[in-house]
């Protein structure tokens, strides 16, 4: 089988391309560094079978950065049909270097030019037939945002295919060290085939920039975004959760409970009770998950992002942090996995080990379905997003002190360099793959860590057998009795524990565990812990998930990305630890003050 390996500059539209031309899944954000890992899917090119594999980008094939390796490594330890180079239009005179650099390893290479929209509305020409003949190698010009040029660069990149004798890691090994006369030969180049006014003109940059920079409204106005996104999630998600509730509800009923009439009780208390009542309490919030992401698509491919990094920059830095440690933690808002492996960025090994310390602190989806659901049940429609957006802030807040308090421990010297790239607004597309990416993510989840551990709640709850389902006397109450000295002065009941437990594996299983648990769903279960609850407690209960100790797959990150079990254990002790701490004080605050 073929291989075609992409390759070029951060935030040049690699994983674009890839989406489009694979039709995979592939995170697309306007933020350099995005593409973390390798990322392959097999398609059908010219009758055969062909891998495309998406390279982290570079800036610099003989760089000494972890993504700079593991592109390296690649090309050094795997055999290369085709390399597709993906250079900004209108970047050419920074990029056109890496181009260069590929070209001298005597890759099959085909150059494809991308944003040719932009560079037009830039008002950048590129001679791509005089460029190809000066590199000796074919260059298209493309938009894989808007699928312009898509198809010649398709055929071309068939054609390629059908006439490129692969080059075998072997041949890398020398060539990786050769680095003569690129500078010279880039600059003749540029010379002969760009031309670029003297200024990159984009009015509306221009002006957006005037109000989203301003050294004193700048952050106010982000956070302001931030809190209208969220506003406008519970507004738009409420009704859709409500319907999802109301037919699985009607299924359960209607076709569920009359199928499992005759069978054992412990067999339908298992399926009815434990696994459906438990994952479709989660399912439900699919739609909400889908539009936090659909939104935080929006607000990354805009290039707001960078803006937001340039904005908190100053006082990161203050923190031992940097503006990329902030997006980092914003990424993370989605999933606190991928925010740890897009620290290779960094060069500095202290800066990376600080800032993958405050990221599993960040809100992510999995915590926000949690939050979602209790706030709707306890508080009022209009505090209900108050509440989101102080948890929130609450993110923010503990990451900055942690930030402080290690950051002499973890000292780094790395400059801060930012890419600030124009505004731009995701296609329908893109959003759509986004989406699907999220709720295909959910799936794959709950077919694994979420059944199992809804299934395994209820066998805590009902066993050993004999006592009443629920009660002290089953392992669950066991369980809950004695970690009571530990979490009753935060507020938290024995029932809401053995749900933190099980969220130690995923954050999503607290939900469908606390269904098991009351054994109820939806509305239901909403009622009953708006009655078993009161807002200190349920508040407590939730600054508790926000800081305690992330998932696996977080765990497991924090493991492969830090090559340290002792800093892992550090960061499971600390936010253990900063968990209870913050809970005791607004827990016990609240009640002094006679709450």
């Amino acid at each position: 089988m073929k291989r075609i390996a992409l390759l070029g500059m951060p935030n040049t539209g690699k994983s674009t391309f890839f989406n489009r031309i694979t039709g995979a899944s592939a995170r697309v954000g306007n933020w350099p560094g995005v593409t973390i890992d390798l990322m392959g899917a097999k398609v059908i090119m010219g009758g055969e079978m062909v891998e495309v594999v998406d390279l982290p980008g570079i800036y610099d094939l003989h760089g000494f950065s972890d993504d700079e390796q593991v592109v390296r490594h690649f090309l050094e330890n795997n055999a290369i049909d085709l390399a597709l180079i993906i250079l900004n239009s209108c970047q050419l005179d920074r990029q056109l270097s890496l181009a260069l650099q590929l070209k001298q390893l005597n890759l099959p290479c085909l150059l494809l030019l991308n944003m040719a929209d932009e560079a037009k509305r830039f008002g950048v020409t590129v001679d791509a037939d005089k460029m190809s003949q000066q590199l000796d190698l074919p260059v298209m010009m493309m938009s894989a945002k808007y699928g312009e040029g898509y198809k010649p660069a398709f055929d071309a990149i068939t054609h390629a295919l059908r006439n490129a004798q692969p080059v075998m890691p072997q041949q890398m090994h020398d060539k990786l060290a050769a680095d003569d006369a690129i500078e010279q030969q880039m600059e003749q180049v540029l010379k002969s085939a760009v031309q670029i006014p003297p200024r990159l003109s984009d009015d509306l940059t221009t002006k957006l920039d005037r109000v989203m920079l301003h050294p004193w409204l700048g952050l106010p106005i982000f956070f302001g975004v931030m809190y209208l996104l969220f506003q406008a999630i519970f507004l738009l998600g409420k009704p859709l959760q409500d319907g999802i509730n109301w037919a699985l509800l009607a299924f359960k009923d209607g076709a569920l409970v009359p199928l499992l009439a005759s069978a054992p009780a412990w067999v339908s208390g298992l399926l009815i009770d434990g696994i459906y009542n438990g994952v479709g309490t989660v399912a439900a919030f699919v739609p909400i998950i889908v539009l936090f992401f659909l939104f935080m698509a929006i607000v990354e491919d805009t290039g707001y992002l960078s803006r937001a990094a340039f904005l908190m920059d100053a006082l990161m830095a203050r923190m031992g942090l940097d503006g990329r440690s902030f997006v980092m933690l914003l990424l993370g808002f989605g999933c606190n996995v991928p925010a740890l492996m897009g620290t290779r960025v960094m060069r500095s090994r202290a800066l990376r080990l600080l800032t993958m310390l405050v990221i599993p602190l960040s809100l992510c989806s999995a915590r926000l379905q949690v939050f979602l659901f209790i706030s709707a049940a306890i508080f009022s429609p209009k505090a209900a997003p108050l509440v989101l957006f102080s948890l929130y802030l609450m993110s923010f807040a503990t990451a900055l002190l942690t930030a402080l308090i290690f950051k002499r421990r973890l000292v780094s010297h790395e400059p801060f360099v930012l890419e600030m790239p124009p505004y731009r607004f995701p296609t329908l597309r893109q959003m759509v793959l986004r989406g699907w990416h999220e709720v295909r993510h959910f799936l794959n989840r709950a077919s694994k860590f979420i059944v199992a551990g809804v299934v395994l709640v209820w066998l805590l709850t009902h066993f050993p057998a004999g006592v009443a389902p629920g009660s002290s006397a089953t392992w669950a109450g066991q369980i809950g009795a004695w970690m009571a000295p530990i979490l009753d002065p935060v507020g938290i009941n024995n029932q809401l524990a053995i749900a933190l437990i099980f969220g130690f594996v995923a954050k999503e299983i607290v939900i469908g565990s606390l269904a098991v648990i009351y054994g109820m769903e939806g509305a239901a279960l909403s009622q009953h812990m708006a009655g078993s609850l009161d807002w200190v407690q349920a508040y407590s209960f939730m600054l508790f998930t926000l800081i305690y100790t992330p998932c696996l797959s977080t765990i497991a990150t924090l493991k492969s990305e830090s090559k340290s079990l002792r800093y892992v254990a550090m960061a499971l002790a600390w936010s253990l630890g900063l968990a209870w701490v913050v809970s005791f004080v607004f827990y016990q605050t609240a009640r002094a003050l006679g709450y």
